[in-house]
């Protein structure tokens, strides 16, 4: 138990920390940056960390059950992208976002299948599936980069844009979908069973779980929380741009989750490590934004980030030769 209870309280110290650094970052750019605390600066800023909150979690999901999913942005552009381009004057945006998610549905399970099923390591699936999908989708399902969304889905534009008691709805939409994650896998069996299954692959199977179907689950949950974080954000911004498949987003999304403190050897962690990593992040992100350092080095700076968090998981939660098994990220 000693162990444990050591591990544990190392874990809750990152994330606290994380948060410390959050908050003091937040103060730092304050009173350093003119308009950072401004109206027109933190709506955008609450808005956009709660799509990078809402891609954590569907993150957390996979890399909780000891996967990662690097086809998670391609897949959502693409999926909401199509949707929005089926979309007919005066058509109800319900069959084609029903379109679009089942699309998404399918990327999901054939990810799930080429994991568990086929045993092709997580990594390399999920980033050949992430091509296949924007290859396809810009090929065959979409004749150009950017997508309006359509003038008519009132509902869907109030999702990235509208308010309630003066709540944006993107950050309600985060909260929503963290309550709900947060309930899975405290309370519902898959969600045991995904812990169980990140933390010990083997035993889990030893002990009966269905653990091939479970990985499909992970995956398709993944893929499900990320086609809502699309249409958020086509809601937010009233286009899609496909080029968004290209960018870095990505590996923000694994910063947020690797830096709040769940581990990528799997089965430990939670929500609240995702909202204490996208906190850190996003204003990091648009402080950098405001101080107008160029693309380039914010990508440096990311990735130095993410190198570091990568190190301090692997020294916190580090893998045996019980924990380490085929299939893993």
């Amino acid at each position: 138990m000693r162990p444990a209870r050591a591990a544990s309280a190392l874990r809750f110290s990152q994330e606290r920390i994380v948060l410390g650094i959050a908050a003091a970052l937040f103060v730092v750019f304050a009173f350093t940056l003119p308009g950072f605390v401004g109206v027109d600066n933190l709506l955008p800023l609450l808005r956009n960390v709660s799509v990078l909150g809402i891609l954590g979690i569907a993150m957390a999901i996979v890399v909780i059950g000891r996967g990662i999913d690097l086809s998670l942005v391609a897949s959502m552009v693409i999926a909401v992208a199509w949707a929005m381009s089926l979309a007919q004057p005066g058509q109800s945006a319900t069959v084609p976002l029903l379109t679009g998610l089942a699309l998404i549905l399918a990327v999901g399970i054939i990810n799930g299948i080429l994991v568990a099923y086929v045993e092709i390591p997580a990594l390399f699936a999920t980033l050949g599936m992430g091509a296949v999908v924007y290859g396809l989708g810009m090929f065959s399902l979409l004749n150009q980069e950017i997508i309006p969304l359509p003038s008519h889905w009132d509902t869907v534009q109030q999702m990235g844009t509208g308010a309630l008691l003066g709540i944006p709805m993107p950050v309600l939409v985060f909260a929503m979908v963290a309550v709900l994650a947060a309930l899975f896998f405290h309370y519902a069996r898959a969600g045991r069973y995904i812990r169980a299954i990140g933390d010990n692959p083997l035993a889990a199977r030893l002990t009966g779980l269905p653990v091939r179907p479970i990985i499909c689950l992970q995956y398709v949950l993944t893929a499900v929380v990320g086609y809502l974080a699309g249409i958020v954000t086509a809601a937010t911004v009233a286009t899609m741009n496909t080029r968004v498949a290209n960018s870095s987003l990505v590996y923000d999304v694994i910063l947020v989750v690797v830096l709040g403190g769940i581990g990528l050897a799997g089965g430990k962690g939670g929500v609240r490590n995702v909202i204490v990593g996208t906190l850190l992040i996003g204003i990091l992100i648009n402080g950098m934004t405001i101080m107008n350092l160029q693309y380039t080095l914010q990508n440096v700076i990311k990735s130095l980030i993410l190198l570091t968090a990568i190190i301090v998981d692997s020294v916190l939660n580090p893998r045996d030769e019980q924990t380490a098994q085929q299939g893993d990220i």
